[in-house]
């Protein structure tokens, strides 16, 4: 059986617009989750649409063209089984 996908397969419309603020593409920020040397933060935040509690992670890596890329995201279930990861935010990072 395959293991989740990590890849990002949704993506937030906060998401959409800072990476078009940013000059970022998909698969920049692909590229950027991929190389990250680890999970940067994970931290519990609440959805504002069912105030349910969701665990959040911060990734921070980059592309094959040297540019750092912070993400935001999610771990979506279904049926029980982690499916994919939804980006909720992705910029270039000033942390590094």
């Amino acid at each position: 059986m395959a293991g989740p996908v990590w890849l990002p397969h949704c993506l937030a419309e906060k998401a959409a617009d800072e990476m078009r603020n940013d000059d970022l593409t998909r698969e920049d920020v692909y590229e950027a989750i991929l190389n990250a040397p680890c999970i940067r933060k994970t931290f519990s935040s609440r959805n504002p649409t069912t105030l349910a509690r969701e665990k959040r992670y911060v990734i921070i890596g980059m592309t094959f063209d040297g540019i750092d890329v912070c993400t935001k995201g999610k771990i979506l279930k279904r049926l029980g089984e982690e499916v994919f990861y939804v980006l909720i935010s992705s910029k270039r990072s000033t942390a590094i």
